[in-house]
C-alpha cells in the first residue's frame, strides 16, 4: 500500500533535516507523527518516527557532563488558570507590565538586558490566578538560551512594543517571524503538536500614553501581515491594564467549576479549572481517577435546567458550574 505522505509531513521531515536543535528535532519529529497518514502503508513509517522520540527524549533527560541533572531554569512549572509569557525587545517595557500586574519580583530598569532569566508572577482574574512569565528579552538573533521549548508549551503569548520606539514595527515583525520560523506560531495546529495559533497571541502596545501612540498602532496594523490583536495599555499610567485579564481569561477559553459535598455548602474559594467543552466526568477525573471510575451520580447547579439537576456522565459543564459528585 502506497504511503501517500501529505505535504505537511514533508514540511515536517524536511524541519526534521535541517534541525540542529534538541528542541527543534523534538518539535519537527512530534510534528511528523501527528500529520501522517494513519493506514497499514506508513505503519512501519509510523514505528520508526516513534523509536526515534522515546530514543530523542531519553536523551534529553539525560544530564550533560555526567553528574546529577540540573533544572532547566527557562522551564517554569505551569500554575493557574494558563501560562502566558510576555515577549519583547529589551526596554519594552515586559518587566513593567509584569510588575503591575502581578505578585513578581521583576526587576524593572533603564538599561536593557535587565531581565537574564524568566521570572513567573500570578496575575489574580475574579477567583482565578493566572501565570504571566517575564521573559529575557528578544534579540535580532532570536531568543537566548532554551527558551523556544517554554514558548511552544505556553497557553498564550503576549508580545509587548513600545509604542513611542518608531522601530517598533519592525519590532513586532521580527518576533512574529521568528515564531512563524520555529513553528511556534501556526495557522493550524494538528493533534500532538505543542505549537500555537494566532488567536493565542495578543500585542500589548506599552506607553500608550504617549503622544502618537495612536499613529503607531495604525502603522502597525497597517504594515504588519495578519497581525495579531493589539490592546494598548501603559504599565505607568494603569491604562487598560485592567481589561488585561478577562481578555486573557476568554482567550484561554477556560471555565471554572465548583464542587460541593451532599447536604453541604460549594467550596467557592477554589475552583477547579477546566478546558471549554468539559464534562462531569471530565471534572472527576481531573479530581481523582478512583473518583472518576467510581462516579455513579452527579447534580449541578447553575447551567442545568434547574438547580440540583442530577445529569449525565458526558453532561458539558459551563463557567461557575456547582457539581456535586457521587460515588
Amino acid at each position: 500500500m502506497p504511503a501517500n505522505l501529505t505535504q505537511q509531513y514533508h514540511a515536517a521531515e524536511e524541519a526534521y533535516r535541517k534541525a540542529t536543535t534538541y528542541e527543534e528535532k523534538l518539535a519537527a519529529l512530534e510534528e511528523m507523527l501527528a500529520t501522517i497518514p494513519k493506514h497499514k502503508g506508513t505503519e512501519k513509517l509510523q514505528a520508526d518516527i516513534k523509536k526515534r522520540l522515546a530514543r530523542l527524549r531519553r536523551e534529553g533527560e539525560k544530564p550533560k557532563g555526567g553528574g546529577s541533572r540540573q533544572e532547566d531554569p527557562f522551564l517554569i512549572e505551569r500554575q493557574g488558570a494558563g501560562q502566558i509569557f510576555l515577549l519583547g525587545w529589551p526596554n519594552a517595557g515586559k518587566s513593567a507590565l509584569v510588575g503591575a500586574l502581578t505578585n513578581a519580583r521583576v526587576q524593572v530598569a533603564e538599561y536593557p538586558f535587565a531581565t537574564a532569566l524568566p521570572v513567573p508572577g500570578m496575575m489574580q482574574f475574579e477567583d482565578v490566578g493566572i501565570q504571566l512569565v517575564d521573559a529575557p528579552p528578544f534579540m535580532p538573533e532570536g531568543i537566548s538560551g532554551n527558551f523556544t521549548a517554554a514558548l511552544r508549551n505556553s497557553d498564550m503569548l503576549l508580545l509587548v512594543v513600545d509604542l513611542s520606539d518608531h522601530d517598533c514595527v519592525e519590532h513586532l515583525d521580527a518576533m512574529l517571524k521568528f515564531l512563524q520560523e520555529k513553528r511556534i506560531l501556526r495557522d493550524e495546529v494538528p493533534p500532538g503538536v505543542r505549537a500555537l495559533t494566532r488567536d493565542k497571541v495578543l500585542v500589548l502596545g506599552n506607553k500608550s500614553d504617549l503622544a502618537d501612540s495612536a499613529e503607531m498602532i495604525g502603522l502597525i496594523r497597517e504594515l504588519v501581515p495578519d497581525c495579531p490583536d493589539i490592546l494598548p495599555v501603559s504599565a505607568s499610567t494603569g491604562e487598560n491594564l485592567q481589561q488585561i485579564g478577562p481578555l486573557l481569561f476568554r482567550r484561554l477559553q477556560v471555565i471554572r467549576v465548583y464542587t460541593k459535598k451532599p447536604g453541604k455548602k460549594p467550596d467557592l474559594d477554589r475552583p477547579f479549572i477546566l478546558p471549554q467543552g468539559s464534562t462531569v466526568y471530565d471534572l472527576a477525573e481531573s479530581i481523582h481517577k478512583d473518583i472518576a471510575e467510581n462516579l455513579r451520580t452527579a447534580r449541578v447547579w447553575g447551567s442545568a435546567k434547574f438547580d440540583g439537576q442530577a445529569v449525565n456522565h458526558d453532561y458539558v459543564l459551563s463557567d461557575r458550574d456547582i457539581v456535586e459528585l457521587n460515588g
